[in-house]
């Protein structure tokens, strides 16, 4: 029995030495994953979304706590006006969640485009919602206040990528997500972007 109690008490002890350890490799290396995810994972979609930008919308970038959440918010200038944002939000595919850039320009109410960030979707298929620019470009010009995007089958007028409807109703939601973070958010929005109107 005492040995018993000895191995709990080691295991314990190596347990939390090792959970403090990675936690604080973790913290120590935050900036760096951060980093790493704007330049290789977000990066690409925030440029070709907010292509065109006179500015670099990466270092140029804003966050608003949404609930318990803080969104990240990327700045476009373009044509000496900060109007355009991009921002991640999510939606529920076939494979888990799939992870989209949204643009938005502020003085129109519109979306400027979408496109994947991040997916677990099977390839040659749903991964196609990344890699197919003509899917991605049906969500340009879509209103904010329009209350839901939809695919073909559900009554929208999105085209779902065949054989990923799935994955092209997850996109959707995620658009449609977006547009209801950007209504709730569009005062404080406003007030951040006017520091890049300069």
């Amino acid at each position: 029995m005492n040995e018993m109690v000895k191995m709990v008490v080691v295991l314990t002890v190596l347990s939390a030495v090792s959970g403090g350890v990675l936690a604080g490799f973790n913290k120590g290396l935050a900036s760096q994953i951060e980093a790493q995810q704007l330049t290789f994972v977000k990066g690409p979609a925030i440029k070709a979304i907010l292509a065109g930008s006179a500015n670099d919308p990466i270092s140029d970038r804003f966050k608003i706590a949404d609930g318990e959440t803080e969104k990240i918010f990327f700045v476009g200038k373009i044509d000496g006006k900060a109007d355009n944002i991009a921002f991640e939000n999510y939606g529920k595919g076939f494979g888990g969640d799939v992870g989209l850039m949204v643009g938005v320009n502020l003085t129109s109410g519109k979306v400027i485009g979408a496109a994947v960030t991040t997916h677990s979707e099977t390839p040659g298929l749903g991964a196609k919602a990344k890699d197919d620019p003509s899917f991605a470009a049906q969500f340009k010009d879509v209103s904010i206040m329009d209350k839901e995007i939809k695919v073909n089958k559900d009554g929208g007028k999105i085209t779902a990528i065949s054989g990923a409807t799935i994955t092209s109703r997850g996109v959707c939601a995620g658009v449609t997500n977006a547009m209801a973070t950007y209504q709730k958010l569009e005062p404080q929005i406003k007030e951040q972007i006017k520091q890049f109107d300069k």
